[in-house]
């Protein structure tokens, strides 16, 4: 088997009702679909998902067309780590952060979707499956233009939805409201319901040790992004004097960033993202520097990839997930939630092909 060709495609779609966080609004979704042809009729696909910059689907896609492409032609998709070094080096000038790291993400993650289709197994299996779900919480607290009556309506809708746990922005205004937003959530769901919260990197250290006591004493399970990710110091000061477990790391790049926090000590939560964090093959040695550390892992983001990952990482205890009724019309294979937590996709591959619909619908040529 070898790659004969690789496809990329820009899906772009406005959201009709817009989000924000303590920082950023978030009014146009995209996504770049990245396809890789083998002379075996095998195609491994790969969703890289963009919230906000208009540009940057495009910018990885002339990455992967011009630089990337290129090399993988005519070799062997599944001498990944090969395929990986050889991407590295042929970027590694212009950045083996930000938007080329992106790029060689998605592809890793195509490749993978390639040996799990080929082997005729969900990839979580090639990776040594140790459980057959993944518990999921839903991000669905995020500030709404409807107001406090929105935010607790979509709250109370991920709980019916069967979602055990929720995670709530912070830090875009007082502590008095953050503190409403929570006790809000807790007088609807109860006080075993779990809550996380995240502040985007908002807050200074001072700022950020005064609110973390407040969300310690709320009963808050984990407390994301508090700070800006390259503070590392005031990460270390911070998680030694909060008892609430501190969560970092969707800002981190491969797993020498991530090798660094952990050894000195920022977190107790580490959360890759698979775009930055470098794909299926750098989760599993960012998932391996975990486990020797003792330190628990949660994904930022979700979908079937992240699902297949989690479920065969000892260390790995929540996805990241929105309403699966989002997604409706958008995987070809729908992902399926029991008792709180995402079932391995029961397709070949990573279960990251789109519906052909969608694509139709919304791809940008």
């Amino acid at each position: 088997m070898v790659i004969d060709r690789v496809e990329t495609i820009i899906l772009k779609r406005r959201i009709e009702k817009p989000v924000a966080d303590s920082l950023h609004v978030y009014d146009v979704g995209g996504h770049l679909l990245t396809r890789i042809y083998t002379n075996d009729g095998i195609v491994g696909s790969a969703v890289t998902y963009f919230g906000r910059i208009n540009s940057g689907m495009a910018t990885v896609k002339m990455i992967i067309d011009r630089e990337l492409a290129p090399i993988l032609i005519g070799r062997n998709p599944h001498h990944v780590r090969a395929l990986r070094k050889e991407m590295y080096v042929a970027t590694e000038y212009y950045g083996t952060l930000g938007v080329a790291n992106f790029a060689i993400a998605a592809i890793d993650n195509a490749l993978w979707d390639i040996k799990g289709k080929a082997a005729n197994v969900p990839v979580a299996d090639l990776l040594g499956t140790r459980r057959p779900s993944i518990p999921a919480y839903a991000m669905v607290g995020w500030y709404y233009d409807g107001g406090m009556k929105e935010f607790i309506r979509q709250c109370t809708d991920a709980a019916e939805e069967g979602f055990q746990a929720l995670k709530l922005k912070v830090g875009r205004d007082t502590l008095a409201e953050d503190v409403e937003r929570i006790r809000a959530i807790r007088a609807e769901l109860g006080d075993e319901f779990r809550i996380m919260v995240d502040a985007n990197c908002i807050f200074d250290e001072a700022e950020a040790l005064r609110r973390g006591r407040a969300y310690e004493e709320l009963g808050v399970f984990w407390f994301e992004e508090s700070i800006q990710p390259y503070q590392r110091d005031s990460h270390v000061r911070l998680a030694q004097q909060l008892d609430i477990a501190i969560a970092i790391g969707e800002n981190y790049f491969t797993r020498h960033q991530f090798y660094d926090v952990i050894k000195a000590g920022c977190a107790d939560i580490i959360q890759p993202d698979n775009r930055r964090a470098g794909g299926v093959t750098e989760w599993l040695d960012i998932g391996s520097i975990c486990d020797v550390s003792g330190i628990r892992l949660a994904s930022h983001g979700g979908g079937p990839g992240n699902v297949n990952v989690l479920c065969a990482l000892e260390s790995a205890i929540y996805i990241e997930c929105g309403s699966l009724k989002e997604d409706e019309g958008f995987y070809a294979t729908p992902l399926k939630m029991e008792n709180g937590c995402l079932l391995i996709p029961e397709v070949p591959g990573m279960g990251t092909d789109l519906d052909e619909e969608y694509i139709r619908r919304y791809r940008v040529d």
